[in-house]
């Protein structure tokens, strides 16, 4: 183990470079540049709000806010697993010149897309001061479903982009996947409209618990239960192990299908 410690220690500035290439090269040519991350959530929130809300009236108390960290969580997580997934394929020019720790290049996507993270995550609070929603001291526990929101998307990452190399038809079925998948997560509605059968489904998507925790620390000011946090962290630690595993299992090869 010290072994590994000693090797990420010895890379960490290259990690350093590579989540600020990241940043630089989306924003690139941007006149904005990185308030994007705060006004795309919000622009986002006020087009699902008024749809929504007078399409299917949901009775739910700051609709908009009940939209936007829907947003936070299922926004992050859909970048960072995408913009994972392809990090191989696009560091193979550096990959086929000197060794380096090819998990960094992973990394360097979820930290990158836990940086726009950070940045909605403030948009969510300024929003929630604007509109005057009381901010309790809950808030502070929102860090626990926010970690295990980004293991479990290392993980993801780490396994997609470990298959992304061998099958690159899965960057182009990825995107189905993830807006099946934002449909099978209480973004927008409320737990409380679905049928029993989907509930149950719902239920099963890991990123539903991490929200329902979420969303329970920011606005119902009371922390998540013991349960929930338990299965949170089985959750996030079992994907984090099988992304390790198949990365690890597969990554001398990658320089033969890049």
């Amino acid at each position: 183990m010290s072994k590994y410690i000693q090797n990420f220690l010895k890379f960490k500035p290259l990690l350093s470079e590579l989540v600020a290439r990241d940043i630089k090269i989306k924003y690139r040519r941007s006149v904005l540049g990185v308030l994007w991350t705060l006004l795309n959530p919000l622009f986002m929130m006020i087009i699902l709000s008024v749809v929504f809300s007078n399409l299917f009236k949901f009775d739910i108390e700051n609709f908009p806010l009940y939209v936007l960290s829907g947003q936070v969580v299922f926004n992050f997580f859909n970048d960072a697993t995408t913009s994972s997934m392809s990090s191989i394929i696009g560091s193979a020019s550096l990959i086929k010149k000197v060794y380096v720790p090819k998990y960094l290049f992973v990394l360097s996507r979820v930290f990158s897309s836990f940086i726009n993270l950070m940045a909605s995550f403030t948009a969510l609070i300024l929003v929630m001061i604007a509109t005057r929603v009381e901010l309790r001291w809950t808030v502070v526990l929102s860090v626990f479903p926010l970690f295990l929101l980004v293991v479990f998307s290392l993980g993801v990452g780490l396994l997609l982009a470990a298959l992304t190399v061998k099958f690159r038809d899965i960057m182009h079925l990825y995107s189905v996947f993830t807006t099946g998948l934002m449909y099978l997560t209480p973004v927008i509605y409320p737990m409380s409209m679905l049928p029993q059968k989907i509930k149950t489904i719902v239920l099963l998507n890991p990123l539903t618990n991490m929200l329902e925790m979420f969303r329970d620390t920011m606005f119902n000011a009371k922390c998540f239960s013991a349960g929930s946090l338990a299965i949170g962290m089985v959750e996030a630690v079992i994907m984090l192990a099988i992304g390790l595993f198949v990365f690890y299992k597969n990554q001398d090869e990658f320089i033969l299908n890049i």
